[in-house]
């Protein structure tokens, strides 16, 4: 076995060891695991520094402003009630007794800037109002809002994870946001038929501390009351700091280039630093200016402190990425894959879906996937663009003890049994894993390259076992009040 292959696999090996075993930082674990990979591949330690340094500083300088950026008006959206309308405004669209499909809607759409977990303890006072107010399950409700906001952080720029996945990977953030939207809506809405029955078998309505578990209970209940519709900022006001910088990205991805100064202020504005620096400013001036300036400065502050990490373990990312093409390690394992016969676009997915299986971070299995499958790309003539989206689908499934989102959800929503936890919660998840999977191997088969009839099969027939679970095993929703 040549050098480099064996670097990679001690690398890796080494790097998921540190990880989950010693007190090693993810950012150092990877920087050690690039030392090792190059060392094996033989190469001179001046040239391996020279591409770490590269590799790291070539990745942040393309991404670094428009995580920092989706991060500020995450921060704008959190205290100025934005996201509330939105949820108010898609509750009125989707009409009476489709309120988890509102909700969803409301996750796919807020996770774009806000990051999930703390979207969801945003929202969950909503959930909790709506439960009360019409009798249907909170569980379904909140798993609904839960997944829709997991879904859209792992796929949709300018979240960090798929920032940095496109930023290694070399794909244009336009056409990344077009393709990551398109799949996730379906991925949302087809999750929803297994969503309800888990609502309707754990019946949950908040009544105060405690839950109200039949919904003969529930009828002798007083409404709450909600927040007032003045009090919240206006839909253009809400909708229009994310939207915008869709519009201007997707608009300069589709009209192309051209030599006419409508098109070089189309190239301006739709540079997604441009873009999504626009909706900071309509953040900032349209949804904050109520809130008082020191408050919002500390809160913006507060946010981005939180951003250091992931810009390192991006930058880290791009180092390892540059490493292994610098190596030469890339072409090899392409070889090793293709005699295999493994469908190409498999391996960044199955990738990305162990990491997130074994140490929990979305945001951290995606970037890795991505490192891991970029020298890959080339040699197996993949689409960047579909392995990007499969390093982002891997880590929507497979959410269990190890991963912060999955106990802010199961203590909110009063689940405290480890099996209904991991019914309610993981399974959904892991559902939404096989679904959006399936649908980027077909789309990769229908408009990528390298695509093959097998690519789509595997994930639907894991989708395909888990139902054959469900019908031998009928989840039994024990009626026990929990306090939340």
């Amino acid at each position: 076995m040549d050098g480099a292959i064996i670097g990679i696999i001690v690398g890796i090996t080494a790097m998921m060891v540190m990880i989950i075993k010693t007190r090693i930082p993810v950012a150092l674990a990877m920087v050690l695991a690039c030392l090792i990979m190059g060392l094996f591949a033989g190469m001179a330690p001046t040239e391996l520094v020279n591409a770490i340094k590269s590799g790291f500083g070539g990745v942040l300088g393309g991404i670094g402003l428009i995580i920092a950026f989706g991060v500020i008006m995450g921060a704008c959206f959190e205290k100025s009630g934005a996201a509330v309308r939105m949820a108010k405004t898609f509750v009125k669209i989707c009409g009476k007794g489709r309120e988890d499909l509102a909700l969803g809607f409301t996750g796919v759409l807020v996770a774009i800037p806000v990051f999930c977990d703390s979207a969801y303890v945003l929202l969950h006072s909503l959930v909790r109002a709506i439960s009360r107010n019409t009798g249907k399950s909170s569980v379904g409700l909140g798993v609904t809002l839960a997944l829709g906001l997991l879904i859209t952080h792992a796929l949709v720029p300018p979240t960090p994870g798929p920032v940095a996945v496109s930023g290694i990977l070399g794909v244009d953030l336009g056409v990344y946001m077009l393709w990551g939207l398109a799949v996730s809506i379906p991925m949302m809405m087809l999750s929803l038929i297994y969503i309800r029955k888990v609502g309707k078998e754990y019946y949950r309505v908040p009544n105060g501390e405690s839950w109200i578990t039949n919904e003969a209970d529930w009828a002798n209940l007083e409404n709450v009351k909600e927040t007032k519709d003045e009090e919240l900022p206006s839909n253009f006001l809400s909708f229009g700091p994310i939207l915008v910088p869709i519009a201007l990205i997707l608009t300069n991805t589709l009209i192309g280039e051209g030599s006419s100064n409508f098109h070089t202020f189309l190239e301006l504005v739709g540079n997604p630093v441009v873009a999504v620096g626009i909706g900071v400013l309509m953040a900032l001036y349209g949804l904050t200016t109520q809130i008082d300036r020191k408050e919002m400065i500390r809160s913006m502050d507060d946010a981005l402190s939180t951003t250091g990490l992931i810009l390192v373990v991006t930058g880290c990312g791009g180092a390892m990425g540059a490493v292994l093409k610098a190596s030469g390690a890339g072409p090899q394992v392409a070889e090793v894959i293709a005699s295999s016969g493994i469908p190409p676009l498999l391996v960044p997915l199955a990738i990305a879906s162990m990491l997130r299986l074994i140490q929990g971070s979305a945001t951290a299995s995606m970037m890795v996937a991505a490192t891991m499958t970029l020298p890959l790309v080339e040699a197996l003539g993949l689409d960047p663009v579909f392995v990007a989206l499969a390093c982002a689908v891997g880590p929507v499934g497979f959410s269990h003890l190890n991963d912060s989102y999955f106990h802010i959800i199961s203590r909110t929503l009063g689940i405290t049994e480890l099996s209904d936890q991991l019914k309610i919660w993981s399974l959904t998840s892991t559902i939404a894993w096989a679904i959006g999977a399936s649908i980027i191997m077909t789309l990769n088969l229908l408009f990528g390259k390298g695509g093959t009839l097998i690519d789509p099969i595997i994930p639907l027939a894991v989708l395909g076992a888990i139902v054959a679970w469900m019908k031998t095993r009928k989840l039994d929703a024990p009626n026990k009040i929990a306090t939340s």
